[in-house]
């Protein structure tokens, strides 16, 4: 069987998709195997919660592999050899303040946001990695941030970078490329219920009679996952066109007529199909503050509920939001797990870091951050614990990711080492 090659396409339309790897596409013969781990893609997806996190709950008593996992961590379960979760960690010098979150994934020195909301900043982590592999997709990285905030990814000059907050606009840039006539027959297309995929389907056909059975898997899943973002952008779209029902209650609390969960679900969805189709291997994902509208064990808002002076009422709403938050978290690891890459699990070729630029935002705290590092070949090391009063600095910890993903360099933002335990 000849080898495809890795820049293989199908297209219908204004619609082009590109292959994932396959195994077809690998090479066969003496040192394959390393040549193929070395063609296996490598990512980076940074996720932001801008209200920290309740510590009791996520942060084990025991250090090391074998802790007895608190309440958030339970969902984390299935995924354990492949997560690490760090305490004591955090960028030193920063001021207790939300405006914070501009800085969590650049690690600029304490002096560059003295003023708070004047951030005199650097350039992010992710755009670091899309300068080293940006080049070898047809996006060379995605911001999407559903908060109403500051940017969270930033250039080699400090300039943000713009974001993206409509899961329709995603879809159309990352799977719909054409002219405005091609992208309306395309959009007609998928409100009538006709998938992208028929006019694809001779091609994969052919394709599949050149391919082995794990890569007639993949390009099914591919397909799947295609068919359910589709849904998904179709379900929207319906649902912001449907009438607002008249209620005898507070206006506000039905301003928003979507549900965050699942609207969080599509995100994940969306950036799982990036990752699998190959279009982007970089993505920040920032999570905005939810509201408690058509979630019946919501009772208070996010912010309100995080600012629990330790009331015991509050503390159990903010549970509540946060334990929706990482299942949903842990769904999009549970997506990552279940793909194959030529040569393993997407997830152990994708580093996953979901952070929070405040400890305890009841405090406004800016240090002991939420940091939880997931696949990308790490040894993990289950829960690794640092000193609470004199954090470990978070700015290392991201050295050790880029040096991960083959980026020369032993320095970042304000590190002032690299991080081995991982």
């Amino acid at each position: 069987m000849h080898s495809l090659s890795r820049r293989h396409f199908l297209r219908a339309g204004a619609v082009t998709l590109s292959l994932p790897l396959l195994e077809a596409m690998l090479p066969r013969g003496l040192k394959a195997d390393s040549v193929a781990a070395a063609m296996t893609p490598q990512r980076m997806v940074l996720v932001h919660r801008p209200l920290g996190t309740y510590h009791p709950y996520l942060v084990p008593e025991q250090a090391g592999p074998d802790y007895v996992a608190p309440r958030y961590l339970q969902a984390f379960e299935p995924h354990r050899k492949r997560i690490t979760v760090f305490s004591g960690i955090g960028h030193r010098g920063y001021p207790n303040s939300h405006h914070t979150e501009s800085a969590i994934f650049t690690g600029v020195g304490p002096e560059g946001i003295a003023r708070g909301d004047d951030i005199h900043n650097s350039v992010s982590l992710d755009q670091i990695v899309a300068e080293q592999i940006g080049h070898q997709t047809r996006v060379a990285s995605l911001t999407l941030n559903t908060a109403n905030c500051a940017s969270l990814s930033w250039n080699r000059k400090g300039v943000p970078v713009p974001w993206e907050r409509s899961k329709g606009n995603l879809f159309k840039r990352l799977f719909i490329d054409g002219t405005p006539d091609e992208v309306a027959r395309e959009l007609k297309r998928l409100a009538h219920g006709r998938s992208i995929l028929d006019g694809m389907r001779e091609q994969l056909k052919s394709l599949q009679r050149e391919l082995g059975s794990g890569d007639r898997q993949r390009l099914e899943l591919l397909a799947s996952s295609i068919r359910e973002a589709e849904a998904m952008l179709l379900q929207e779209e319906a649902w912001i066109s449907k009438p607002k029902p008249k209620v005898d209650a507070v206006p506000r609390q039905f301003e928003n007529p979507e549900h965050w969960i699942a609207s969080q679900q599509q995100w994940y969805a969306l950036i799982h199909l990036a990752l699998q189709t190959d279009s982007t291997r970089v993505i920040v994902y920032g999570l905005g503050e939810q509201g408690q509208q058509n979630v019946p064990d919501l009772s208070i808002g996010h912010h309100d509920a995080s600012h629990h002076g330790k009331e015991p009422a509050k503390i159990e709403q903010f549970a509540r939001y946060e334990e929706k938050e990482y299942r949903n978290f842990v769904g999009f690891l549970d997506k990552l797990a279940g793909t194959s890459d030529a040569t393993g699990a997407m997830l152990d070729h994708t580093q996953v870091l979901i952070a929070s630029n405040l400890g305890d935002a009841s405090a406004h705290a800016s240090d002991n951050l939420l940091v939880i590092l997931a696949g990308g070949s790490f040894k993990h090391r289950g829960h690794v614990a640092f000193d609470g009063k004199n954090n470990y600095p978070l700015s290392n910890l991201y050295v050790r990711m880029l040096q991960q993903l083959g980026v020369e360099t032993d320095r970042f933002g304000s590190s002032t080492g690299v991080l081995s335990e991982v």
